[in-house]
């Protein structure tokens, strides 16, 4: 006796394709469907797998959709066609782009979730700074290498630049290809950039002074660095500027800075009372860091003394707020108390004979 249902499907039909199609979908689906149920059944415990989970859905399920509609034609009707090689060249180049996102996007996770682990450590020095800059730079680096990658699979896919990328790696001529490249300002700065972050020249939060503008270094790319000036411009300089040119760095070791204020005052100013004076100040402001300090004259040409106020401070901001206020004090009570100390010009006046 015969079965009383039977499913006989021609898959070398557009029917078996549709078929094909659909549980290639589904299959997609439940996979994508599995995924997020398990990461949303983890994310209590584990709140950075719920971020990777969110972070990779997009391009995920475009390659799970991509691969499931690949299969599924190269098993029913279309691989029968005569269009069915360009049709299949077009989802390899889809696979391998949507890939090398996914494999982005997985390689920027991984180095963001470092960086915040050396955060967390409230480690703000020199070394923090280090890592974070080597971290980012060579985030950008893979990224660019699997950008290169995939490009060169996409086009290593057509047999016309296979053959070509062949003859010209076999010629006699690829050294000096090679060395001119090599020469080429693109190469150089993308070169310079792995150099900076790796010799620890500069590093992103440092305080420098470049081109006689103070800044910090806010960006160090593969190819140029930004930095940013304290008036909130932005100064933009090739990696190659930092590999070739002296730059003033403030924390290349510690945060920790000296500052000077320069008065030049009358020969009658009471040293020993401006002395006293300053101290005061600085012992009741919180931006002194109570290292150093001192008050000396340090000239006494063209009519005048000069005095000069040393002071420390724990970075460079706190550095300048002290400077200022000092300035402003020191400046507010000789005008109040001993405008004597006040600089003069003297005139003396002879009588003609």
């Amino acid at each position: 006796m015969a079965p009383l249902t039977t499913f006989d499907i021609d898959w070398a039909s557009w029917l078996g394709t549709l078929v094909a199609l659909l549980v290639g979908i589904a299959a997609a689906a439940a996979l994508v469907i599995t995924v997020r149920f398990i990461a949303n059944r983890v994310r209590g415990r584990s709140a950075w797998i719920g971020d990777l989970e969110r972070r990779i859905r997009v391009p995920g399920m475009t390659l799970a959709f991509l691969i499931a509609g690949w299969i599924a034609c190269a098993v029913t009707a279309p691989s029968t066609l005569s269009w069915w090689p360009v049709l299949e060249r077009i989802l390899l180049i889809c696979v391998v782009l949507v890939g090398a996102w996914l494999l982005s996007t997985l390689v920027t996770f991984g180095v963001e979730r470092l960086m915040q682990y050396d955060s967390a450590r409230d480690d703000s020095g020199p070394e923090a700074r280090r890592r974070q800059t080597q971290l980012t730079v060579l985030n950008r680096l893979v990224i660019v290498l699997i950008s290169i990658i995939a490009i060169g699979v996409v086009l290593f896919s057509f047999p016309e630049v296979r053959a070509i990328g062949t003859s010209i790696l076999a010629s006699a001529g690829v050294v000096s290809i090679v060395a001119g490249l090599a020469a080429q300002s693109t190469l150089g700065n993308l070169i310079a950039g792995v150099q900076i972050a790796f010799t620890d020249a500069i590093r992103v939060g440092d305080v420098v002074v470049v081109e006689g503008e103070w800044g910090t270094i806010g960006e160090i790319n593969l190819s140029y660095v930004v930095v940013y000036i304290w008036d909130e411009r932005r100064l933009i300089l090739p990696c190659t500027y930092f590999t070739s040119n002296p730059v003033e760095s403030w924390t290349r070791k510690s945060e920790k800075i000296l500052g000077t204020v320069l008065m030049d005052l009358d020969w009658r100013v009471p040293v020993d009372a401006v002395r006293e004076k300053f101290m005061e100040i600085i012992e009741a402001s919180d931006a002194w860091d109570r290292r150093s300090a001192n008050v000396l004259v340090t000239g006494s040409e063209g009519g005048y003394v000069t005095v000069r106020f040393k002071i420390s401070a724990a970075n460079s901001d706190d550095q300048w707020d002290l400077r200022c206020l000092v300035r402003e004090k020191i400046i507010t009570w000789l005008q109040q108390e001993h405008p004597e100390a006040l600089p003069v010009t003297r005139v003396t006046l002879e009588s003609p004979e």
